[in-house]
């Protein structure tokens, strides 16, 4: 197909991208809609979908072609085009990692496909150049089913809604403060390798954030009453903290007086006690040939650790973990130990 670009006058600016959550996701696109993006002028291989900035998707299809070399495979399914770089050799002692990964990389005709990658326009085809793709067991359909049902709701609730880039409402302006909060404290939390954390040690972060708001009221306008700065201070961090846990980025272990948060990712305590639990679970026999689900693993490191750890809190621990080679996905949402 012939990519088409978008036209300049109606292209946000890149600096605003950032703004707008789709840029930083992976998009749950229709194949259709993939194609028929228009991409950038000013950033080669960054799309649009209703002014939204698409950098990378998340598909599902059934194979219909494949192409395989040792150091290069290539699927093609139904509505789905993805093309992977292979070259990945696993250490020769290591067989199951290596049964595991022959099980999920190596395709037959009609089996269904999960890819997740950025977009690409090579010769003229719109491709998906797959940072991670997998069979996927789904006898019952419930995969499919499940994103069948999901993808309208995201279209809904997102896609189909144009991104408000434009901070200039007061309302917009808030949100824009609360981004803006979010984002400092996650810099902030990584750059300094901070493994806890109390809110008055992050703090002072977010006054400037504070400082630089516009005054409402003009000349021949009363003065009305509001909160004060400090109070607008421990306001935005109340919800920058809480949008932080919600991501799983933070969590509080204890909840009590002393307002404790611990850096999921850094929280060392937190990755061996999920490794020990699916390397002890993986070894029974419910176990052994899926692994664990993710839901098992969720249950048993509330049971274990601490009831506060939420599912997007684990999820990012598992990230971790298999980043490592700790453990390894053996299919969607399941996870054995290496």
């Amino acid at each position: 197909m012939q990519a088409a670009s978008m036209d300049p006058a109606e292209e946000p600016p890149s600096m605003l991208w950032g703004l707008d959550p789709v840029f930083s996701a992976f998009a749950r696109l229709y194949i259709r809609d993939i194609l028929e993006m228009t991409e950038s002028t000013q950033v080669p291989g960054i799309y649009f979908y209703n002014l939204h900035p698409i950098s990378k998707v998340d598909v599902l299809g059934t194979v219909v072609y494949k192409r395989e070399r040792e150091d290069f495979f290539c699927y093609g399914g139904a509505q789905l085009s993805a093309a992977a770089q292979g070259g990945f050799e696993p250490v020769a002692e290591l067989q199951k990692l290596r049964r595991a990964q022959r099980t999920r990389c190596h395709l037959e005709i009609g089996e269904l496909l999960r890819v997740r990658g950025p977009v690409k326009t090579s010769r003229q085809q719109r491709e998906i150049k797959a940072s991670t793709y997998y069979k996927v067991s789904d006898p019952v359909m419930a995969v499919q089913i499940s994103w069948m049902m999901e993808a309208p709701q995201l279209y809904r609730q997102c896609y189909d809604k144009a991104p408000q880039l434009e901070p200039d409402a007061a309302g917009d302006s808030a949100v824009s403060s609360l981004s803006r909060a979010t984002k400092i404290l996650k810099d902030f939390l990584k750059q300094k390798s901070v493994s806890r954390f109390r809110p008055y040690d992050v703090q002072d972060l977010l006054q400037p954030l504070i400082s630089s708001q516009p005054q409402a009221a003009s000349a021949d306008q009363e003065p009305v009453a509001g909160p004060s700065a400090c109070q607008q201070l421990r306001q935005l961090l109340k919800e920058a903290l809480q949008i932080l846990q919600d991501e799983g980025a933070v969590y509080r272990k204890v909840k009590s007086q002393d307002e404790v948060y611990l850096v999921t990712v850094q929280d060392k305590d937190l990755l061996v006690a999920v490794k020990d639990i699916i390397r002890e679970d993986s070894r029974r026999e419910k176990y052994v040939e899926k692994g664990c689900h993710v839901l098992h693993i969720l249950s048993a490191v509330r049971q274990r650790y601490s009831l506060n750890v939420s599912r997007a809190a684990l999820e990012l621990v598992l990230k971790t973990l298999e980043c490592n080679s700790d453990i390894i996905s053996t299919s969607d949402s399941h996870y054995t130990a290496i």
